[in-house]
């Protein structure tokens, strides 16, 4: 996980968002589904990897999500 990526994980009962690197949550919610959707969120804003951890503490999805439009988006 690079610094600056954007993880969401479980502390003492509560889901939590941080940005890697740094020690205190940027945000909390009650569910883990509302931690993960404003960890993406973030991560999109950013344009880095968001690392959704389990209840255990190991690495459950990686999502990244780059800067800017995709250049060759799919066709559907």
């Amino acid at each position: 996980m690079a610094k600056g990526d954007i993880e969401t994980y479980n502390e003492g009962g509560v889901w939590k968002n941080r940005v890697q690197g740094g020690q205190r949550a940027s945000n909390t919610a009650e569910t883990k589904a509302e931690a993960q959707a404003a960890g993406r969120e973030m991560a999109i804003e950013r344009g880095v990897e968001h690392v959704i951890k389990k209840l255990d503490g190991t690495i459950g999805e990686r999502n990244t999500y780059p800067r800017g439009r995709d250049k060759n988006p799919p066709r559907g």
